[in-house]
């Protein structure tokens, strides 16, 4: 069934459950308390009916066989909690043809066998009070003045009983939501922190029937997916090691042969397809992970080595911001990420900046930038995925494969970092990597 619009319903499982299992017991439970009054009322009216009926017909039988001046001693004693008899016409009243009236008034007239004519009416005032006013054998009119009782009253402690009932019932109702949910909850934790390249622990199958039994459905899955990846690397591997033979023999006769353009074309074609292979193999173990360990590194002396490295072969990479610290990273993994950074700064700006700043909560923030032609902001987050290039400047002439940042990127998430690339105001691209 559809929710109202107006209707604010919350948005988490947990909430919904324990909104729909609270109201239907509190409706349950409010239906059995109204039943249970109905009861009460339906008791006391009958006791109050069966009093007029089985009391009155005495009553009236004993005051019309006494000497009128014995009836007044009598009178207090024949009264009843709900009715009373007095000598004499009552109160003036109006007529009650209400369906209560009428039964009361059957209920005497059937008591003392219709020997005395009865007339039935209602007192003005704030409580529920009728009159039955009849006559004696002798002539003497008498009054039964009936104060109908309503529900039999309420305990004093009743109340308190049913505060700690509807505790009980909402506790009741958040535990077993919180045994339903809380599996849901181990799962989606174990689904984010789901890394095949690491032997982390696996789901706990206990509990109920259900909850293990997709608690080893996950496990199994996990287990399928780091087979899956170690495939993949093997099937790469092999294809690597089949194609580096060819390609190096295609090389050689292609060295060998005589000078023309579709030699030069042909060895151009070759390079090109060993570094496919090549950017294909690091991209898959980048992916499944290399195995390095943890290091800690002095970032300044770190990063002027590797800006050194580029200026030792005529690159043009320089070093515009250093801080001093030590960060605890994985070496090689970091090397390749900004390797990868400069690579593409220098193929499509000609020079390389690296800056260095101190992050928040520890971390340190290496960012790569340039100035040449940048990416459409719509498409910054399309240039992480493998083999993307931009038709305008990534094209074969360049010599790229559409890896470089894709690779930067699985690298980053190994290392625990994150990766984020934006435009230069002024024109350029700044690749940007935090770590701690």
């Amino acid at each position: 069934m559809p929710i109202p619009s107006g209707l604010m319903w919350p948005s988490t499982l947990r909430s919904q459950i324990f909104l729909i299992l609270l109201i239907g017991l509190a409706l349950a439970y409010g239906l059995s308390f109204s039943v249970l009054y109905m009861e009460r009322y339906m008791s006391a009216k009958a006791v109050m009916l069966g009093t007029l009926e089985n009391d009155v017909a005495t009553s009236i039988a004993v005051l019309d066989r006494l000497p009128p001046d014995e009836r007044g001693e009598l009178l207090e004693w024949l009264s009843r909690g709900n009715y009373r008899f007095e000598l004499g016409p009552g109160l003036a009243g109006v007529p009650d043809d209400s369906g209560k009236g009428r039964e009361i008034a059957g209920k005497i007239e059937a008591a003392v066998g219709h020997r005395f004519p009865i007339r039935i009416e209602r007192i003005p005032g704030e409580v529920n009070r009728l009159q039955a006013h009849l006559t004696l054998s002798d002539g003497t009119p008498l009054t039964i003045d009936v104060t109908p009782k309503g529900v039999m009253p309420i305990a004093a402690w009743l109340p308190y009983v049913f505060a700690i009932q509807m505790v009980l019932l909402i506790f009741c109702t958040w535990f077993a939501v919180r045994q339903a949910i809380r599996p849901l909850g181990a799962l989606a934790a174990a689904a984010d922190a789901l890394d095949p390249d690491k032997d982390g622990q696996a789901l706990s199958e206990a509990g109920p029937s259900e909850v293990a039994h997709a608690a080893r459905a996950f496990n199994a899955m996990r287990e399928r997916i780091a087979h899956y990846l170690e495939e993949r690397v093997q099937i790469l591997a092999a294809i690597s090691h089949d194609l580096q033979t060819p390609i190096t023999r295609m090389r050689l006769r292609a060295d060998m042969a005589e000078e023309s353009p579709e030699k030069d074309k042909l060895v151009h074609d070759l390079g090109e397809i060993q570094r496919l292979v090549q950017d294909g193999i690091a991209y898959a173990r980048s992916a499944h992970g290399s195995g390095e360990k943890n290091a800690r590194i002095d970032l300044a002396s770190f990063i002027d080595s590797i800006a050194y490295d580029y200026q030792d072969t005529g690159k043009a990479v320089t070093v515009v911001g250093l801080v001093e610290g030590a960060a605890f990273t994985k070496p090689h993994a970091l090397r390749r990420i900004l390797s990868n950074f400069i690579d593409n700064a220098l193929k499509f700006a000609g020079a390389a900046e690296i800056s260095v700043e101190r992050g928040a909560d520890n971390t340190f923030v290496v960012t790569v930038m340039d100035r040449g032609p940048g990416i459409p902001d719509d498409m910054l987050e399309a240039a992480m995925q493998p083999f993307f290039r931009l038709e305008q400047s990534r094209n074969r002439e360049t010599g790229g494969t559409g890896l470089g940042l894709a690779i930067a990127q699985q690298l980053t998430a190994k290392i625990g970092g994150s990766l984020r690339l934006y435009n230069r105001s002024g024109g350029g691209l700044a690749a940007e990597v935090t770590i701690r």
